[in-house]
């Protein structure tokens, strides 16, 4: 075995400090960008626990299984002129005059029913009514409208239209789909609901404007009526009477189309 002279063994010696101190400068760095990342997460802005998280809106347009659509067979006039309602293909068009209804030849329990609109005229109203009676809408007139449950569709202009008329306040009602008992008819309103307590006020302002098409869903289950506008739950009742009848459209006064129609009758 050879022996090392004093210079081989200093420059040895030399060597591995070098090595030793890369190491340490490493671990020194290294620590340095873990405490610089501690840090950074440290000071980033919480997350609220409350923080309100996307809800996915559920439109159903009524093309699953067990869904028809509705065409000009399958209503009949009740009190209304011959031009007041037209056919167009897939588009129903009302006038609006004279007041009065358009009604399913069917009876309907429980249901589901698909209905996209649209106003033509700045303040128009219509409705939707579901469980309308045949012995009541045989006695009907023209400019009556019939008893059951009713699914409001007033443009947003009706409001304004309404308190220049009336010189009242527009507080008993609302233009975002409103639901609620008519004629006599009983129901128990979802809140929140209008001043005298017979409405069931939506809980959010979804309808669009005059000229802009509406997508409604109505669901009606063992006299509960439950109303989707445009893909959110926004209003509806329970404890309905009657729970069974006709679907009827509204002519009341203003132009106002319809179109894609759908019904799934439901046990």
């Amino acid at each position: 075995m050879r022996r090392l002279g004093r210079k081989a063994i200093a420059g040895g010696r030399r060597w591995r400090c070098v090595m030793m101190l890369a190491a340490l400068a490493g671990l020194g760095l290294q620590g340095a960008g873990t405490g610089e990342r501690v840090a950074a997460a440290e000071d980033a802005p919480p997350t609220p626990a409350d923080e309100p998280v996307p809800v996915p809106k559920a439109c159903i347009d009524g093309t699953e299984p067990g869904w028809r659509a509705l065409g000009p067979d399958d209503f009949w006039n009740v009190n209304c002129s011959e031009d007041t309602w037209k056919w167009d293909g897939n588009v129903l068009r009302c006038t609006g005059k004279p007041i009065g209804v358009l009604a399913s030849k069917k009876v309907y329990r429980n249901f589901e029913l698909v209905v996209q609109w649209r106003h033509r005229r700045y303040g128009g109203n219509s409705g939707v009514f579901v469980w309308a009676p045949t012995d009541v809408l045989k006695r009907l007139k023209p400019g009556q409208l019939p008893k059951g449950i009713e699914v409001q569709i007033l443009d947003h202009g009706y409001k304004e239209l309404y308190e220049k008329r009336s010189g009242k306040k527009a507080d008993w009602f609302t233009t975002n789909g409103d639901v609620f008992p008519t004629q006599g008819a009983k129901m128990t309103p979802f809140p929140p609901v209008s001043p005298n307590g017979s409405r069931s006020f939506p809980r959010k302002e979804l309808s669009r404007g005059v000229g802009e098409w509406n997508h409604y869903y109505v669901r009606c289950i063992n006299g509960e009526v439950r109303l989707w506008v445009n893909g959110e739950e926004v209003s509806g009742g329970t404890g309905c009477d009657p729970r069974e009848g006709h679907l009827c459209l509204e002519s009341e006064g203003a132009p106002i189309e319809f179109r894609g129609l759908r019904i799934r009758e439901l046990p």
